[in-house]
């Protein structure tokens, strides 16, 4: 991450705000991430739908941001402005903008966001005068190193030494799959857990991350042929039927507290991050929430605790026995018969 980009982040990680961000570059991922953030302490406590505008920034009049911008909040401390693909404002847009700038309200956030901004251009020159500049240049070397060892941390399942390095040479140096590698990672081992070489090893071609995801997936949406095939592809390749135990737990774990969260009144981003998913797979929490209730919950608990005893005493076979689990806890119950 580059300095300024992860000087960014770490303010934003100590809840510091600017009235202005212009962020600019290739990595769609980090601004993303940033945005995300930034949003967040905006609007943190502002009534739902108020106090956010969104504009596009081809065609976009810049008299239509500055009244946005200058509009004064309704029960908050800031009004949200995020400008999209900023770059193709017209010249003399982004003119009236640089002047904005120089003297911005302090009860807004705005944000501009471009793939490539003119460095020679007057709201470029003041952005980065004023200190609101931010580049999200893909990420290279030591830089993408410690972006990974950081996703693990955070995830509570730290990178042994060489992982890092190990999950370059399998996934390539793209950001977004190499999260979902880390997400997968983190959902093999288990929370608290270090991510070793053997579960890179094990869980970690390209083929096996998709497989893994599908398991995932069908799982949580209850899917029971998606399901099945997904672990017979990942017992065949020699994934650990205990291990695969241990991830059909953890994400049914996740998808209750989704569900207990969203029946509180929570958000889908907030049910999500209590939950355990990460934020781009909150409408997918949602969505598998919908699809369980407490009495297939209470009967998947049943079933693993089941399993996991039946496997551990070596009276079953234990890919069977996953295969079997799959079955029962997806198949639709049969209803109950009447006493007659």
């Amino acid at each position: 991450m580059s300095g300024e980009f992860s000087m960014l982040m770490r303010s934003l990680a100590k809840r510091e705000l600017q009235p202005v961000y212009v962020i600019a570059g290739e990595e769609a991922l980090l601004k993303s991430r940033a945005l995300e953030r930034i949003r967040a302490l905006t609007l943190d406590g502002s009534p739902e739908g108020f106090n956010e505008d969104t504009f596009e920034g081809r065609g976009l009049r810049a008299s239509a941001i500055l009244d946005a911008a200058n509009t004064l909040p309704m029960m908050a401390e800031r009004r949200f402005i995020l400008v999209r693909d900023a770059e193709q404002l017209d010249a003399a847009e982004q003119s009236s903008l640089a002047r904005y700038l120089e003297s911005p309200a302090p009860s807004a956030t705005l944000i501009l966001l471009a793939e490539k901004l003119d460095g020679r251009s007057r709201l470029a020159k003041i952005a980065k005068t004023q200190g609101f500049l931010y580049e999200a240049k893909p990420l290279k070397g030591t830089s993408l190193v410690k972006f990974l060892e950081a996703e693990a941390k955070a995830k509570k399942t730290p990178l042994a030494p060489q992982v890092a390095a190990a999950l370059l040479d399998a996934v390539g140096e793209e950001l977004g799959p190499l999260i979902d590698a880390i997400e997968r990672l983190s959902l093999y081992v288990g929370e608290g857990q270090t991510i070793g070489l053997d579960a890179v090893e094990e869980c970690v071609t390209r083929a096996r991350v998709e497989t893994i995801w599908a398991l995932v997936d069908s799982l949580s949406m209850r899917d029971a042929g998606g399901a099945l095939t997904a672990a017979d592809s990942l017992l065949r390749d020699r994934t650990s039927p205990l291990a695969l135990l241990s991830m059909i737990a953890r994400q049914l774990r996740m998808i209750a507290k989704m569900r207990q969260s969203l029946s509180e009144g929570m958000s889908d981003q907030e049910a999500a991050k209590r939950a355990g998913f990460p934020p781009f797979k909150a409408p997918a929490g949602r969505a598998a929430a919908r699809r369980w209730n407490l009495r297939l919950f209470e009967h998947a608990f049943d079933e693993i605790a089941k399993t996991e005893r039946l496997i551990k005493s070596s009276r079953v076979d234990p890919a069977d026995r996953i295969m079997a689990l799959l079955l029962s806890i997806l198949t639709p119950p049969r209803p109950e018969r009447r006493a007659s």
